[in-house]
């Protein structure tokens, strides 16, 4: 969320700024608004005063033994115009906040020109394509002849996308999970935290998720009580700190879980529909930093090193690029994709989103710290998949596949496992 003098005084600037992602900011009704809100407040301040000096009037009148008559009916009438008023402020505040809320972050001028992946500049590549002397299979291929991916029976039970592992690949699912979290808490310093997967409104609109993506959410509740599944662990991660100023000393705080995340995929339209790629329930191990605003570059070079790392561990190839401004999330100040190489394509897929947010999140939650001269200030807010499980899973048994239709998995999966290589018919050997 961003504040409307900030934008009303960038003016022009935030209007380019916002139409690099595509969006068309409405100056003229902003300051409007804003104006509107400035005068009514102007307004209020004046008729509450003018009302403090009637009452003391109507007071020292009295006791003088005054007719105070008209002095009741003037300060009857002064107290109608600040109702009036104030009724009046509610509706422009409320027209402006629904504005504002609409608003995405404004770009980070690194992020190149475009609106679509094909506009990503790529940053490096990491790792070698595996070379196959046979054709690769997709993953689902391989799940379903080994037997540890069941599509049908997870349709059978909630309908499409949705999937069930089985022995060896629930295994493995488990094993991911706990590498990752592994190498967040005891290598790259994250706390881990178990968090509630329902939340509220105001959770979800604190983090960007709400108004705007309503659509994509599943929603549930008891009563008049309206809760969200989490799309993401990064809502209620950030969350933890809203309304909240947080000691600098603790700056910056690193939180780590593994969630299901839950997604309708609204505008998907169809993309991703076969495997693990694109499902309406998937596992993932978030990592979330909340840091000083003056330190949000080096900490999202930390974080996409965090989410690197997961896949260096698991010997997968992959490559990092930079999202162009017209193809960055909602809430997001830039954002660096981590793809992983899947042979069955022959191309590299997104794995990972790191995202520097700025303070726009931290606007919508009210997280604040304090600043050298002791005065609160908001803090940036940083995420990262740090790694979707079942993205992972396609990913590495794709690229450790076997000629034999085994899986030769990373030694880095050994100790979680108890052994190497998920045989042709699915059973687990050493």
């Amino acid at each position: 969320m961003h504040d409307a003098r900030v934008l009303i005084e960038m003016g022009p600037e935030a209007v380019r700024r916002l139409a690099r992602r595509g969006y068309s900011l409405d100056l003229s009704l902003l300051e409007d608004l804003q104006s509107r809100r400035n005068q009514s407040i102007h307004s209020i301040d004046d008729l509450r005063a003018e009302s403090k000096r009637v009452a003391s009037e109507v007071q020292a009148t009295a006791r003088a033994g005054g007719d105070i008559a008209a002095l009741k009916e003037t300060a009857r009438k002064l107290k109608e115009q600040i109702n009036d008023i104030e009724a009046e402020l509610g509706g422009v505040q409320e027209e402006l906040t629904t504005l504002l809320l609409s608003i995405p972050n404004l770009p980070d001028d690194r992020t190149p020109e475009g609106d679509s992946d094909e506009f990503a500049t790529e940053v490096r590549r990491v790792g070698a394509q595996p070379a196959f002397s046979f054709s690769p299979k997709d993953h689902v291929d391989l799940g379903e002849r080994t037997g540890i991916l069941d599509f049908a029976r997870a349709t059978k039970l909630s309908g499409p996308r949705f999937a069930v592992t089985r022995g060896a690949g629930a295994a493995l699912e488990r094993a991911l999970s706990t590498l990752f979290l592994d190498l967040h808490t005891r290598r790259h310093g994250y706390v881990e935290h178990s968090v509630p997967y329902l939340v509220s409104r105001k959770t979800m609109t604190g983090t960007g998720q709400l108004p705007k993506f309503e659509a994509d959410l599943f929603k549930t509740g008891v009563a008049e009580r309206d809760l969200f599944l989490i799309p993401t662990a990064e809502v209620p991660l950030t969350n933890l700190y809203a309304d909240e100023v947080i000691p600098a000393a603790e700056l910056p705080v690193a939180m780590t879980a593994n969630t299901p995340c839950f997604r309708s995929e609204a505008g998907s339209y169809g993309r991703d529909t076969r495997g693990l790629i694109r499902q309406h329930q998937f596992t993932k191990v978030e990592i979330v930093r909340i840091v000083d605003p003056e330190h949000a570059d080096s900490e999202l070079d930390n974080m996409l090193g965090h989410a690197e790392a997961c896949l260096k561990e698991l010997e997968l190839a992959y490559r990092v690029v930079m999202l162009a401004a017209g193809d960055t999330g909602f809430s997001a100040q830039l954002t660096y994709d981590i793809e992983v190489w899947f042979p069955s394509q022959n191309t590299y897929r997104e794995i990972s989103s790191v995202s520097s947010f700025g303070t726009f999140q931290a606007r919508r939650a009210n997280i604040r710290t304090r600043g050298a001269d002791g005065k609160p200030k908001l803090v940036a807010t940083l995420n990262g998949s740090g790694l979707p499980i079942g993205r992972t899973l396609a990913a590495v048994l794709e690229q450790h596949q076997q000629e034999d239709g085994s899986i030769l998995l990373p030694q880095s999966l050994v100790p979680y496992l108890g052994f190497r290589r998920i045989a042709a018919n699915g059973s687990p050997e050493e």
